[in-house]
């Protein structure tokens, strides 16, 4: 008899069901490890302005006076988070001359980033993919601040 596991697919996750599943993963599984290796990167992201860096790199590229100027920091600070970034693998750098350019290149970063940003407006509420003028829009569960 094959020895059988509580697995949760890609097609349930979410829905809080589970499925019995041969104990070997299917490409539809995430496992242990590439649970680990998401959060990290989104708790890598979770800083405003580690976070704010890698948006405006998913648009172009930039030297770190640059960055520090665009996102209000000062160039020690915007320069600290930038080589937390290039260790994770998410930014990478070019050097042009005597600076070094910053950018993402990776499409998988640049479309999680673009996908973050549609689905929150301006003012920092969840935007919606239905209107419902009965409902006030929704706000973040957390505290932005």
């Amino acid at each position: 008899m094959t020895p059988r596991t509580q697995t949760r697919s890609a097609a349930n996750v979410g829905t809080g069901r589970s499925t019995d599943a041969p104990a070997t993963p299917t490409a539809h599984e995430v496992t242990a490890t590439q649970l680990d290796a998401a959060a990290a990167s989104f708790d890598l992201l979770s800083v405003p302005g580690r976070l704010h860096l890698v948006w405006l790199l998913a648009a172009g590229e930039y030297d770190v006076t640059t960055l520090a100027e665009l996102t209000g920091a000062n160039v020690p600070a915007a320069s600290q988070q930038l080589a937390k970034l290039r260790a994770a693998g998410i930014v990478t750098a070019r050097r042009d001359g005597r600076r070094q350019l910053y950018r993402v290149e990776d499409p998988h970063i640049v479309e999680v980033i673009e996908q973050m940003f549609s689905h929150i407006a301006p003012d920092g509420t969840l935007a919606s993919a239905t209107t419902d003028p009965r409902r006030p829009p929704r706000l973040p569960r957390f505290d932005a601040s």
